[in-house]
């Protein structure tokens, strides 16, 4: 068992410096907070690129193929593989803000709508 990971986490990005980042991000109440904050603390260029991993994770969770998401996200094939990879391989992160958030807007699972056919 690879020890920089204890409970998901990988050792090497914990610190209390991260851990207070993502505390500060816990305080936002709204869309409107993230924008703020995350405009204050990123580039443009990196809140785009995180929005758009996020958009390949839910596309890919919804077993979307890759062209159809590099036509949709203008994601490059190896970004794509790299979300990939996270969602089989990762700490499901992915996967629990996906499920939270479609859970919080009442979208049903793709596995659930598979299992009904």
């Amino acid at each position: 068992m690879d020890k920089r990971k204890v409970m998901g986490v990988n050792q090497k990005i914990r610190s209390k410096f991260a851990d207070r980042l993502f505390e500060y991000v816990l305080t936002m109440e709204t869309v409107e907070d993230c924008y703020r904050l995350f405009e204050d603390l990123c580039t443009v260029h990196e809140i785009n690129a995180i929005a758009q991993r996020m958009a390949v994770a839910e596309m890919l969770e919804r077993k979307c193929t890759y062209v159809e998401i590099a036509e949709k996200t203008g994601a490059s094939t190896a970004t794509i593989s790299r979300v990939n990879r996270a969602l089989i391989y990762g700490t499901d992160g992915y996967k629990l803000a996906i499920d939270r958030l479609n859970e919080k807007q009442g979208v049903i699972p793709v596995e659930s709508t598979l299992e009904e056919q």
